[in-house]
């Protein structure tokens, strides 16, 4: 634990595979520092992963069987966007990314044999090949499609029971981000887009996605949702816009635009955390 105590004021990001450790007080939830998880937990190397106003920070993955220290508890990344900080969300979910492609990348992927820390911060570098590996993101758009006053929304096999968003898929080798949303639009429901413009993009630690949004124009087909993929898809008028992703999602970010465009209340539109009608 040298290399933690040497950070003690550094904010620690530490994982319990998906839970991430905070301290739990009586009018907050933080991130504890290093100091004081550094006697209490015993946990592998922390990596750096940069710095959130100023303060360092460190990631650090931690035993499967390890129990949250007394005052701070394991919870689950999604529902800590409610209860950090902007900044300090974004750094939880670079955190647990960093720590996913450390635990995936201990073995050489081209030739098998055990990998090192690399030259720079965030690389393994293999012992035998000397090829040397960094982290890597799979990127996926998501497509609001608009026809009139109507939005096209679609729920797949995992969605939660009666929630509905805007389609999504990733981007395959060879293809533009404008190519991937014509082909998931045809694939998934069967119609075909244009104007395919960007909204936006945000990091997704889900596991170690890039999330790139898109708007689009309805240009022609009918809806024949994906067997295997999509449940049902529908146009939505903005009155009847039905339970759709939380607020931390750029695909409700599509939807709140789309709510706007049309005069409604984006505050207005219930989320799963929401109570039952």
């Amino acid at each position: 634990m040298a290399e933690l105590q040497s950070s003690a004021n550094a904010l620690c990001f530490a994982f319990r595979g998906g839970e991430m450790l905070v301290r739990v007080d009586a009018d907050a939830v933080r991130v504890p520092r290093g100091r004081e998880v550094a006697t209490l937990l015993d946990a592998g190397t922390p990596i750096p992963a940069g710095d959130v106003g100023g303060a360092e920070c460190v990631a650090l993955a931690v035993e499967g069987e390890a129990h949250a220290p007394e005052g701070m508890e394991f919870r689950g990344l999604r529902g800590l966007h409610a209860v950090l900080g902007a900044d300090e969300f974004r750094m939880a979910g670079r955190a647990s990314q960093i720590l996913e492609w450390d635990r995936a990348h201990r073995f050489c992927g081209r030739c098998g044999s055990p990998t090192q820390p690399g030259p720079e911060p965030l690389a393994r570098a293999c012992t035998g090949c000397d090829a040397v590996h960094y982290p890597r993101l799979s990127p996926a758009v998501l497509i609001s499609i608009i026809h009139q006053n109507r939005i096209l929304l679609a729920r797949g096999p995992q969605f939660t029971p009666g929630m509905y968003s805007v389609l999504a898929g990733f981007v395959e080798p060879g293809e533009s981000l404008e190519e991937t949303c014509i082909r998931e639009a045809r694939e998934e429901v069967g119609v075909e887009i244009a104007e395919v413009r960007y909204v936006a993009s945000q990091p997704w630690p889900f596991p170690s996605q890039v999330m790139i949004a898109f708007t689009s124009t309805y240009a022609g087909g009918e809806i024949v949702p994906q067997p295997g993929e999509i449940e049902e898809a529908r146009w939505f008028t903005v009155d009847e816009i039905p339970m759709v992703p939380a607020p931390l999602s750029l695909s409700r970010t599509l939807i709140d635009r789309f709510v706007r465009e049309q005069g409604g209340d984006p505050a207005a539109l219930r989320d799963p955390r929401s109570p039952p009608a």
